[in-house]
């Protein structure tokens, strides 16, 4: 949750979106500013003055007055300043937490509520208008302020807490004693003092977490353009389907048995399923055998942001109780997506319950992964198919339907620009959902290109085609009820509750508790749609057998185990059940490689520790690897200067370490790897494909190349722009002469001084002033670079696109592992630090000890949070 508002990337970077703030369009350029003379004279005098900087930092000593608390608070914060709050009310509790989250972090706060508002261009200029124009159009926001009213009371009641503490903040302080960023804002002309913060802020970034983790809509969008480039019979072997006889679901075995999920039953008792499924659910059934067309489809993988998450029970450990691993895989960003919190009431009970600890979001209440007193969980994204395109007819202010033209639904939508004129546009929504087309030529692109019938419109009609998006985050939902449900769940059964209310984004969670159960429960909405809609790629809009029945798959039907015989569940994006269960939830796993390698590596030991899974979780060894360095062993090499990298690959452990010139030849022999990997990638697929669809690397095209290695003469080794035919050893040979020729003008001469670290860099960014084009402003809030290990689809998932380089793109945005037998002997790590404030003593601490494999001790209880508190502060 891989991974604050959604841009397109254009061209050949495809869809994605950074968790975070991979929301701004390109540089924000000096047009942000007055200009940039002015603002570096401005930035550097006062920084030189060192009052600007210092004043924006968090006051962690000494007796503050927060107005509205029932009783005094108490936040006693470590030697990397996590905090940790104590108070004997929720409300007091909450908000404690909220003005703890605007002391550290407020900027990234304010910058991700105007960016799922579709709001940075007030603060960014026309540079942002663009991801603006694309949050409005999916009316984020709108969705969040009709949620609102769903929640529990309690949940509303610390939803409000939370921003009575924010704002508690805020009151009395220039924009530019918040934070360094809005003094450099301010500095270029910026008139800005920041809102009050609401309840729907909040909720609005449960939707931006949505957005990252959506599903398929990258392989819908693949599909259709991969189709139109070269056929559907090709682009089929280019989404090969999931190998369940190799690589294990995350439930094995297991049926729905009068619509409800039993992990023990045989495939065959499902017979029996129907009887109990909401009319929903049974209506969208009984239509498949209605025979009626269906879209062309084929089975597909998805590449995107995951995680590995794994608990192990009593049996299998040292101690004799279960421990629990959880790294989520998200987009790098400075700061880092987490905020390590720990929320404890004095006294535990009905007017406060909570006495947890872990990763929360800035700007959202409570704690999102950790544990409590009794329980423990972790997250990997379960990926369901959660997104539909739909290629629309539309004739005017209409859409086609079934033969019948139905109004569209239009609003018009204002906004203000820093720096520019104010702009006004049209949103535009069919039955579906809102109109993407318009906001994104590569969707633009999907509804020309399509696979879909084009009947010829009457007459002088005038029609066009579109792209719509069905989304279950466009529904309002209880979502941030589940997240305060967990904090507070003393058993299996009070968690299954909670997470029945987890809705988007869908998420593999796994359990353990201090009685030593273990558990595994697949929750989330997800969309039954009717016979003519397989989800696999953009349907068509005017049918209506191939729209959604409006009914979800039902939660006691969705996969759970619990307390599973083989004492271990391991979720790493791969599927989570066989073939044989009676709903879709989708067809683009991630191919189970890192699955499969914490299996092999966990075993059938009964020994585990807490220092085993920390290992487990650094873990480098390539997948692909054992499948292509044979092959590239077998290609004759001219002796001396090309023959050298290959030579590397005779001993390499197939492990990507960073280790450069005298510590490991296993580090330069990745190098080589991973360089002939990607120029065997652009040789063998970018003379057919559509830039948007050329290869990234990923656990996609891994099986895709897996599959090709076996037959050296198919179409895809032929580059089609020269007159000659290549083989799989004619580019495998080019390949690897490129490789040699890269590293020699990148690195050095000499192959055993390559180093996989010197090219696959950490660089920590500011998504917002961190990318403004102005070297010296950039340099005040950006970190880096680390050379770090690991790779994509590798259980270290330091992930890189072989469309744009080496460099990580995404990684483990934090790294714990919880021990149910002593909680204080828990160990956890972030990507960077708990402060959102450039030269703050914590704004990278964490980093280092990231980059290096080592985590921190995780106190929980009083004891081990006193032994550890280095500052005291007191909210009256």
């Amino acid at each position: 949750m891989s991974s604050a508002a959604p841009t397109p990337r254009r061209g050949r970077q495809g869809w994605g979106w950074w968790s975070g703030f991979r929301a701004l369009p390109g540089p924000l350029r000096a047009t942000a500013y007055v200009a940039v003379a002015v603002v570096l004279l401005l930035v550097v005098g006062l920084f030189a003055a060192g009052h600007l900087v210092r004043r924006t930092f968090p006051e962690t000593t000494g007796t503050v007055d927060v107005p509205g608390l029932s009783a005094p608070v108490e936040v006693l914060r470590d030697e990397q300043g996590i905090p940790q709050i104590y108070a004997d009310t929720t409300e007091d509790l909450m908000a404690a937490q909220g003005y703890v989250a605007a002391q550290d972090r407020f900027y990234e706060m304010d910058v991700r509520r105007h960016a799922t508002a579709g709001r940075l261009a007030e603060l960014f200029g026309p540079d942002a208008l663009e991801s603006d124009l694309y949050v409005r159009t999916m009316g984020w926001r709108r969705v969040a302020e009709r949620e609102l009213p769903l929640l529990d009371p309690g949940t509303r009641r610390a939803l409000a807490a939370y921003a009575r503490g924010v704002n508690a903040y805020l009151d009395g302080r220039s924009a530019g004693s918040i934070s360094l960023e809005y003094a450099v804002l301010d500095a270029g002309g910026l008139d800005y003092t920041p809102e009050e913060w609401t309840e729907v802020d909040s909720l609005a970034w449960l939707k931006a977490m949505a957005w990252d983790l959506r599903g398929n809509m990258t392989d819908e969008v693949d599909r259709a353009l991969t189709t139109a480039a070269v056929g559907a019979e090709r682009a089929a072997e280019l989404h090969p389907a999931y190998p369940y006889d190799e690589h294990a679901p995350i439930v094995a075995g297991g049926a729905v048995v009068d619509g409800v999920f039993d992990a023990d039953a045989s495939p065959a008792a499902a017979t029996r399923r129907a009887a109990a499924l909401d009319p929903t659910a049974t209506d969208a059934l009984g239509r498949v055998s209605e025979g009626l067309e269906r879209m062309p489809a084929w089975l597909g993988r998805g590449d995107g942001i995951g995680s590995n998450s794994w608990v192990v029970s009593g049996e299998r450990t040292a101690s004799g109780s279960p421990l629990l691993a959880n790294d989520p895989h998200l987009g790098t960003s400075l700061p880092g997506v987490w905020l390590q919190v720990g929320l404890h009431c004095r006294t535990v009970g009905t007017a406060c319950p909570y006495d947890v600890s872990g990763f929360s979001f800035s700007g959202v209440p409570g704690v999102i992964i950790g544990h409590n007193a009794d329980v423990a969980w972790g997250f990997t994204n379960l990926g369901p198919d959660v997104t539909d395109l739909y290629v629309e007819r539309i004739r005017g202010e209409d859409q086609v339907r079934a033969g019948r033209r139905v109004p569209l639904r239009m609003r018009e939508e204002r906004f203000e620009v820093e720096g520019g004129a104010d702009v006004t546009t049209t949103v535009r929504s069919t039955t579906h959902g809102p109109i993407l087309s318009d906001v994104d030529d590569v969707l633009a692109d999907v509804a020309d290109v399509a696979d879909v019938p084009r009947p010829t419109a009457p007459e002088g009609e005038d029609e066009e085609y579109a792209v719509s998006l069905a989304w279950t985050a466009l529904t309002p939902s209880t979502t941030a009820d589940a997240i305060l449900g967990f904090d507070r769940a003393s058993d299996w059964g009070e968690f299954r509750a909670a997470a029945r209310d987890f809705a988007v984004p869908a998420q593999n969670l796994v359990y353990a508790d201090v009685e030593g159960h273990i558990g595994y429960q697949a929750p989330g909405a997800v969309p039954l749609r009717r016979s003519g809609n397989d989800g696999r790629s953009p349907a068509i809009g005017w049918r209506p057998d191939n729209d959604w029945t409006g009914g979800y798959v039902p939660f006691q039907a969705l996969p759970s185990v619990l307390d599973p015989e083989e004492g271990v569940v391991v979720t790493a994006n791969q599927a989570v059940v066989g073939p044989d269960y009676p709903f879709r939830l989708t067809d683009d796993w991630d191919r189970g490689y890192r699955s499969e390698r914490i299996r092999d590596l966990l075993g059938d030991r009964t020994d585990l520790t807490t220092r085993d899974l920390l290992d487990v979780q650094l873990d480098t060894a390539n997948p692909m690897a054992p499948v292509l360095v044979p092959r590239l062993l077998d290609v004759a090499m001219p002796a001396g200067y090309y023959a050298d990298g290959q030579q590397l690959l005779a001993d390499w452990d197939l492990t990507q370490p960073a280790s450069g010139p005298g510590e490991s030849a296993d580090g330069a022999a990745a190098a080589y790897y991973n360089v002939v990997w990607r120029r065997l990638l652009a040789l063998t697929f970018h003379d057919e494909l559509p830039e948007a669809a050329w290869p990234d690397g990923g656990q996609r095209w891994m099986a895709v190349v897996t599959d090709l290695l076996d037959d050296p003469g198919s179409a895809w080794w032929d580059d089609v722009r020269t007159e000659r035919v290549e083989t799989r050893d004619d580019v495998l040979a080019t390949a690897m002469r490129g490789a040699r020729d890269e590293l020699t003008s990148r690195q050095s001469p000499v192959a055993a001084d390559w180093s996989w670290g010197r090219l696959h860099r950490l660089e920590l960014r500011s998504q917002t002033l961190g990318e403004s084009g102005i070297g010296a402003v950039e340099a005040l809030f950006n970190r880096g670079g680390w050379d770090v290990g690991g790779g994509g689809s590798i259980i270290d998932a330091t992930s890189w696109d072989a469309r744009e380089g080496y460099g990580v793109v995404a990684a483990p945005s934090m790294r714990m592992v919880v021990d149910l037998a002593d909680l204080d002997a828990s160990r956890w790590v972030n990507l960077t630090g708990v402060s959102g404030h450039a030269f703050d003593d914590h704004y990278t601490d964490q980093t280092e000890l990231w980059v290096r494999g080592e985590t921190l001790g995780w106190p929980f209880s009083r004891r081990a949070v006193e032994a550890a508190t280095r500052d005291r502060l007191v909210l009256r």
